[in-house]
């Protein structure tokens, strides 16, 4: 099922709170905002440079260890 995107953006921002706080959460978002951010380079940037292996550790350990699961 696609989300609508009021649906979506409802509960991005309910991961935020939950992770990060009211506050912080609303921080991180204006940080975004002002630095123009661009999560799909940032990730390619983040992600090219890691060992595979690596990669794979830390998603398994992520699977396991995530509050949301």
């Amino acid at each position: 099922m696609i989300a609508g995107t009021v649906e979506l953006i409802e509960r991005g921002m309910q991961c935020f709170v939950q992770g990060l706080g009211d506050i912080e959460a609303e921080q991180f978002i204006a940080a975004v905002k002002r630095e123009r951010f661009d999560y799909t380079e940032w990730q390619r940037n983040y992600f090219d440079g890691m060992n595979p292996d690596d990669f794979n550790s830390s998603a398994a350990e992520y699977d396991i260890n995530h509050p949301l699961t």
